[in-house]
C-alpha cells in the first residue's frame, strides 16, 4: 500500500485509528476456546465489527509467537483474512526487529512476502544496515522506533549526547538513509509534548502513535501537536481499550462501540 492509498483511506473513513491485535488468550471470551483456532476466531470477530472505523491493524507478534506454530499460523490466517476481505486496511507486523543486513533482509522477506503485511515495526539500535534492508522494499514501510511510551523509554531515548537528545538523533540520521521515503515512526501518545519538536525534523512522516487509552495518551494534545494538514500523518492505536471492551458474547460489538467513540472524536477533529 502506497502512503497517498493510506492517506485517502483516512479522508474516506474519517478515521486514522489503527487496532492491535494483541490476543491473550486468558482474556478473551471463555466460549471461544471451544474453537478449533481461539485466537483467529476472536480477530475475525473483531475485524468483522470494527473494519469500517479503522485504517489499520496491527497485530504484535510476540502474542502470536507465544502460542507456537498454532500463534503463528493463527497470526497467518488473520493477515490473509484482512487482505483478502478487506484490502484498503492498512497492516502493521509490530514485530520490533532489526538486526545486521542479511538478517533484517530475511525478516522483512517474512513480514512483506510471506505474510504480505504493508509495514512491520524496527528498531533502529544498530544502524543504517539494520534498517535499509527493509526500506528496499517497494511500497513497504519501515516504521522505525523514535520515541516509545513506556517509562524506561527515559532511560536512554531523552538522554542528551553532544548536546542532543537521543530520539532526535535517531530520527535526523534516519532521514540519511537508502529509501528513507518508506520511513514511518512511531511515537508515544504519553509523550504528546516532544512531538512539536519532532515534527520540526520530520514534518511529513507518519507517526504510528500507541498509548491512547488504556495507557493515558490523549487523543486531542497528540493531534495538537503532531498532525500535518494535508496528509494527516497519525496512526493512533488503540488496542486493550477496543478488543478488550467486553468478556461476554457481545465482545464484537463492545470493541465496535469503543472504536465508534474513537473514530467519532478523530471525524471532529478532522472537520475543525
Amino acid at each position: 500500500m502506497t502512503t497517498q492509498q493510506l492517506i485517502e483511506q483516512i479522508k474516506i473513513k474519517k478515521s486514522f485509528l489503527c487496532i492491535g491485535l494483541d490476543v491473550d488468550l486468558n482474556k478473551i471470551p471463555q466460549h471461544l476456546l471451544k474453537e478449533e483456532d481461539p485466537i483467529f476466531a476472536f480477530n475475525k470477530a473483531i475485524i468483522d465489527a470494527t473494519h469500517h472505523l479503522c485504517v489499520a491493524y496491527k497485530p504484535n507478534t510476540a502474542f502470536y509467537e507465544a502460542y507456537g506454530i498454532k500463534g503463528w499460523q493463527a497470526l497467518e490466517k488473520t493477515i490473509n483474512y484482512i487482505n483478502e476481505k478487506h484490502p484498503e486496511i492498512f497492516t502493521i507486523a509490530d514485530a520490533k526487529r532489526g538486526d545486521i543486513g542479511n538478517t533484517s533482509t530475511m525478516y522483512a522477506k517474512a513480514f512483506f512476502e510471506d505474510l504480505a503485511f504493508d509495514s512491520v515495526t524496527v528498531a533502529p539500535y544498530m544502524g543504517k544496515d539494520s534498517v535499509e534492508p527493509f526500506l528496499a522494499f517497494e511500497n513497504k514501510h519501515t516504521i522505525l522506533l523514535a520515541l516509545t511510551s513506556n517509562q524506561g523509554a527515559f532511560d536512554f531515548q531523552t538522554k542528551i549526547v553532544e548536546g542532543k537528545e537521543v530520539y532526535k538523533q535517531v530520527l535526523e540520521t534516519s532521514t540519511s538513509w537508502k529509501n528513507s521515503q518508506n520511513l514511518m515512526y512511531v511515537v508515544g501518545a504519553t509523550k504528546a509534548e516532544y512531538l512539536a519538536d519532532i515534527r520540526q525534523i520530520i514534518p511529513n512522516s507518519f507517526l504510528l502513535v500507541p498509548g491512547v487509552g488504556a495507557q493515558g495518551g490523549n487523543l486531542q494534545d497528540v493531534c495538537k501537536y503532531g498532525m500535518v494538514k494535508d496528509s494527516i500523518g497519525l496512526l493512533i492505536n488503540s488496542s486493550r481499550g477496543i478488543i478488550y471492551a467486553s468478556n461476554d458474547e457481545d465482545f464484537a460489538q463492545a470493541s465496535a462501540n469503543k472504536a465508534r467513540e474513537l473514530q467519532e472524536q478523530m471525524e471532529a477533529v478532522l472537520k475543525a
